[in-house]
């Protein structure tokens, strides 16, 4: 079980909510979040309500102030929903595909790639299917900028999840993160 608490205000002040589960409007129960404590497992956060907009993974700790963690590469000033990442300890599958549709180049992946262009000399990744696992892929090589979260499932076009301009450069389990 999961347990992240959003405060208003930095340093953990001012009125706070909890969440131990997925939730798909944090305003409506805080107006902003100052400061997040997560207590345990690990949480992605989002910009818009609905699991929506650029995201940002959170493991078990203490983030004392949003900028601290702008400075740390998100690109966004407030968080409108979050998604508790479950515990997971088996084994990791993904295929990664060249093209929409499970089209183009194919991979299979059972570990983290640090570069899918170095890797397979595939030069863009537009869908994917992961059978095993929970994965986070990253629009630069080496686990940089913008991060997308993939659960067990098919993702037949990132273009028509609202991804048209990302080209996801490096995938990474999310294994011993939690």
């Amino acid at each position: 079980m999961g347990k992240i608490i959003f405060y208003e205000e930095r340093n953990f002040q001012g009125r706070n909510y909890e969440c131990m589960s997925d939730c798909s409007d944090i305003s409506s129960y805080l107006s902003r979040v100052g400061s997040i404590r997560v207590e345990s497992s690990c949480f992605m956060i989002y910009e818009r309500s609905g699991f929506m907009g650029n995201q940002f993974f959170l493991r078990r700790g203490e983030y004392h102030d949003i900028q601290r963690l702008m400075s740390m590469g998100m690109m966004f000033d407030n968080f409108r929903s979050c998604r508790m990442i479950p515990p997971y300890r088996g084994s990791f599958r993904m295929r990664i595909y060249e093209r929409d549709n499970f089209g183009g180049q194919m991979y299979e992946l059972m570990d983290d790639c640090d570069n899918i262009m170095d890797s397979f000399r595939m030069s863009d990744c537009q869908s994917c299917h992961v059978m095993e696992g929970h994965w986070l892929m990253y629009e630069q090589p080496h686990y940089r900028g913008r991060m997308i979260y993939f659960r067990p499932g098919e993702y037949r076009s990132f273009r028509d999840m609202g991804y048209s301009n990302m080209r996801f450069m490096s995938m990474r389990r999310i294994s011993d993160m939690c």
